[in-house]
């Protein structure tokens, strides 16, 4: 058995007025609870450190890149990578990169229990819009500020097993997970800020919302045969209202812990990563049953093209 116990830390509101220093003293206070709780790993949520920025349309460049990290950990985030090291409890979470180049990220990191950076991932499918739509309920502006990523989808040997990274919506794309899958992932860390309600005025609702997200994250755990840890930040933000819903899904599709509440909140599972080896090598041996020569579709067109479009394309 290869036992990890990780602490899924979901954060509450962080409102545009609280400081790093205020965000990090919250994470270390839930990191101090999953020592408690005898954690290896912690994980927290997407653009952990600041409010939800993009839903706001600037133009100056300086009130952009006060959200921006431009080094990990720096002196607001030193004493989470301290507070880590001492209790000796690996962790992730995401942030807004600023790269030396001037290139802007949403990202997520992954260290090991001694604090040491082990893995980055840069976000892949950004959602939203680039210009301001003065029809949506509030704005979206992922597109704007950040650049697709440029990392692919890693996976690092992290405490005795296989690790990813994937950040918010990129959980709604199974070639996410295969991605991660084709290369032995048996766990997949994300962190999320999801809206409680579609800014383009659809009719989903919460119940809807919070049911897809768990249904892309138990499809993609049991489809790969991996554990999915999906971390919320949660609570009203500036009027702005983010749904939770994190949860620990095992490689079997099943969710094994969920969060109860839109506050800070660390929920807790022990996790064996063992628990892959089944799914791997029976119903999803990929060397066995996958048959590529069939699926060149899926690299080969980004949009939908029907049939009838194809045939009038070759004539």
């Amino acid at each position: 058995m290869r036992e990890i116990v990780i602490g899924g830390a979901q954060m509450g509101a962080i409102q545009k007025a609280d400081s790093r220093a205020d965000v990090v003293a919250r994470m270390i206070a839930l990191l101090d609870q999953a020592a408690e709780a005898g954690c290896d790993l912690v994980v927290y949520p997407e653009l952990t450190l600041t409010t939800f920025f993009p839903r706001w349309w600037m133009d100056d460049p300086a009130e952009i890149d006060q959200w921006f990290e431009t080094e990990m950990p720096g002196p607001d985030t030193q004493p989470l990578f301290d507070a880590a090291r001492k209790h000796g409890i690996a962790i992730t979470f995401g942030y807004a990169e600023k790269t030396p180049e001037g290139r802007y990220f949403n990202t997520s990191i992954l260290t090991d229990k001694e604090g040491n950076i082990v893995g980055k991932y840069r976000k892949t499918h950004l959602p939203g819009h680039s210009e301001y739509d003065e029809d949506r309920l509030f704005q979206h502006l992922e597109k704007k500020y950040f650049e697709p990523g440029d990392t692919g989808f890693p996976v690092w040997r992290n405490l005795d097993a296989w690790m990813g990274m994937c950040i918010c919506n990129d959980r709604r794309w199974p070639e996410v997970y295969r991605e991660m899958g084709l290369q032995g992932v048996e766990l997949i860390t994300l962190g999320y800020n999801t809206p409680t309600v579609n800014s383009q005025h659809g009719d989903e609702g919460l119940e809807k919302r919070l049911y897809h997200s768990d249904l892309s994250m138990s499809a993609g755990a049991y489809q790969n045969a991996t554990w999915v840890v999906g971390v919320a930040k949660a609570g009203v933000e500036d009027g702005h209202p983010l749904m939770g819903g994190s949860i620990i899904v095992d490689p079997n599709g099943m969710v094994v812990a969920r969060a109860k509440t839109e506050e800070d909140e660390l929920i807790v599972h022990a996790c064996d990563m063992d628990m892959c080896n089944f799914g791997k090598a029976t119903i999803f041996d990929f060397k066995r049953h996958r048959r590529i020569e069939h699926y060149t579709r899926i690299t080969g067109q980004t949009g939908v093209i029907t049939p009838d479009q194809e045939t009038r394309s070759a004539e």
